[in-house]
């Protein structure tokens, strides 16, 4: 009796069909809002960035002082206008050329930009001029360096054109004695003072050349 009525109650709680429904997963977390800062144009002039600024893209608000520099010169009024009239490819170039000339202006008020590109153009006359005189100096020594060639070419011609003298085993022959003669030279100048006189003995001979016909000192 008790346990058909627990069935009767189960059964009437099921919703129609008796099939169960899964559990619902619960929402995600809602992400908080990123806050986005305004550029750094729209900082310094103190208004509201809009979400198509023509300035937002080329001053973000981390660099600051591009836009101030820029400001300083040109003005925001003119740099917008620029802007607006320059395609989008073009208008990086546009704003890095003007932060660069409104630097100049600020560093030389007379000549800006002009000045520096003057400067810029000395020195590379300089180094035009440099370059000129160490190619004169080069062609120089080349030319002195195919001088001295040609004339040792000269040189080992004419000194191969002539008969060279005559050699043995390395060492020139001429005008100097042999060792035959070397060891012939004592003995004749020894022979020279002795004469044989009758008895078969040998006698000093006189010397053809008297001592009062020597000098003295020389």
């Amino acid at each position: 009796m008790d346990s058909s009525s627990s069935d009767t109650a189960a059964t009437g709680a099921l919703p129609h069909g008796g099939a169960s429904t899964p559990p619902t997963s619960p929402p995600p977390p809602l992400h908080p809002a990123v806050v986005l800062s305004p550029c750094a144009a729209c900082k310094i002039l103190r208004r509201r960035c809009v979400d198509r600024c023509v300035l937002a893209p080329y001053f973000p608000p981390t660099e600051p002082h591009k836009f101030a520099t820029a400001h300083r010169v040109f003005g925001a009024s003119n740099i917008i206008k620029l802007l607006q009239d320059l395609p989008e490819e073009h208008r990086a170039d546009a704003v890095s050329s003007m932060v660069y000339e409104a630097s100049a202006r600020i560093r030389d008020p007379v000549y800006g930009c002009a000045g520096a590109i003057c400067q810029l153009q000395k020195q590379v006359n300089d180094l035009k001029a440099q370059l000129a005189r160490a190619h004169a100096e080069l062609a120089g020594a080349r030319s002195q360096h195919a001088h001295l060639l040609a004339l040792l070419c000269v040189e080992v011609a004419t000194a191969s054109s002539s008969s060279p003298p005559a050699y043995c085993g390395g060492v020139s022959t001429v005008g100097y004695p042999t060792s035959s003669h070397l060891a012939a030279a004592p003995a004749a100048a020894a022979d020279a003072l002795y004469v044989v006189d009758g008895g078969g003995g040998m006698q000093l001979q006189a010397s053809p050349v008297s001592w009062a016909d020597e000098a003295l000192w020389t």
